[in-house]
């Protein structure tokens, strides 16, 4: 039975991408100046599959070797956008040739607030672009005081949504995420919709775990919905089921943090079914990258790294193991933000071939159009297989 297993390890960027000015992200390069910044992360399990091979500047600091157990390369990114919402639909086979809005500026306009708060029943605070954990602590004593909603976005193209967990419970917090989504549409159609419950007293407020994305759909058929419609399985791990609005799955596990989902990665690779694997590791980004913590992005790339033998100790003959990211999010520059750069992509299993340099792709779809060459799921992406480049 032929798998296909995608880990997205999110925001591990590989370098910035020839429009990287465009973005405001000249000089990202989230793996190699997590090294430069942090000399004794070490990655000898990606390394062992060629990440330290893939062609570019400094690249070879993440470990070079001689003999490379799997294929390799970076992927540049054709949709316009470094979000996670793009970057994800690309790998599945959908390109994102306008961008999503975003309201870094002035906030969402009055007319949409309007509406919004017309239809939750009370007014909002907030509504300009902070951090997450910032804006809670300036507005949460407000919030509590009032229950009026904190409304706040950033460089993506979000409408985020935070309140306390004892002022809005988790459920009524995603319901009135739901009332934003339907409205956010057409020009104001933002990419994802994001609950943000927090907990904790004046000075002292900390997110939870029931945060909840809220997406489009897909704009186009990807490699879930044809590997559905064919009959396989298709496991989604992680936020993936958010991305993609709960469209082409079989089967979900939301999972609490990377850990869990490198657990339950494990878990389902050592099942019986033919299809799809796909995983998304949040926490390097979420946690990590958006605050700038160099030591705790690299010491969750480690733990990821320490357990790839146990993944792939658990494939399946016919498996074929995709280690990629979505985008970027380097935490060693001024910028909390996401950033415009290549991914990486490893590839390994028994059927492919070893030491294989795939060079430096055009899209990330490149992915997904090899996957459907792989499982027979007749895609025509605008990419590129290199299905017969890996295959023994």
């Amino acid at each position: 039975m032929k798998r296909a297993i995608i880990i997205v390890l999110d925001s591990v960027g590989i370098g910035e991408l020839p429009d990287a000015a465009d973005f405001g992200d000249v000089g990202s390069n989230t793996l190699v100046n997590i090294k430069k910044a942090r000399p004794e992360t070490s990655l000898p399990n990606m390394a062992a599959l060629g990440l330290g091979n893939i062609q570019g500047e400094d690249i070879h600091l993440l470990g070079k070797v001689d003999a490379p157990k799997g294929a390799y390369c970076k992927l540049g990114e054709k949709s316009i956008g470094k979000d996670t919402t793009t970057g994800h639909w690309e790998i599945a086979g959908v390109l994102t040739k306008e961008p999503f809005p975003t309201f870094t500026e002035t906030g969402f306009p009055k007319e949409i607030m309007d509406k919004f708060e017309a239809a939750i029943g009370t007014k909002t605070l907030g509504n300009y672009a902070a951090s997450g954990t910032v804006i809670i602590q300036d507005l949460g004593d407000e919030h509590v005081k009032t229950g009026y909603p904190i409304i706040y976005t950033s460089a993506d193209s979000v409408f985020q949504i935070a309140a306390h967990e004892d002022v809005i419970p988790v459920e009524k917090l995603y319901e009135i995420c739901e009332t934003a989504r339907k409205l956010l549409t057409g020009k104001y159609g933002v990419a994802r919709v994001i609950a943000r419950p927090f907990i904790g007293t004046s000075g002292n407020y900390t997110r939870t775990k029931n945060r909840k994305d809220f997406s489009l759909e897909p704009t186009g058929v990807t490699i879930l919905d044809l590997a559905k419609e064919k009959g396989m399985n298709v496991t989604a791990i992680g936020k993936i089921e958010d991305i993609f609005e709960h469209r082409g799955m079989t089967r979900t596990d939301h999972t609490t943090n990377n850990n869990d989902g490198i657990e339950k990665t494990i878990l389902y690779t050592k099942e019986e079914f033919e299809g799809i694997l796909f995983t998304n590791l949040v926490d390097t980004d979420m946690i990590y990258g958006h605050r700038n913590d160099v030591e705790g992005y690299a010491k969750a790339l480690e733990y990821f790294d320490s357990k790839l033998p146990e993944i792939m100790d658990a494939m399946h003959d016919d498996d074929i193991l995709f280690i990629t990211a979505d985008h970027g999010c380097d935490p060693t520059t001024p910028s909390t933000d996401h950033s415009r750069e290549y991914t990486p992509l490893l590839v390994y299993g028994k059927h492919v071939k070893e030491g294989v340099d795939l060079g430096v792709r055009k899209s990330f779809a490149d992915i997904g159009q090899t996957i459907s060459d792989y499982l027979g799921l007749g895609a025509h992406f605008e990419a590129e297989s290199f299905l017969k480049d890996i295959l023994k």
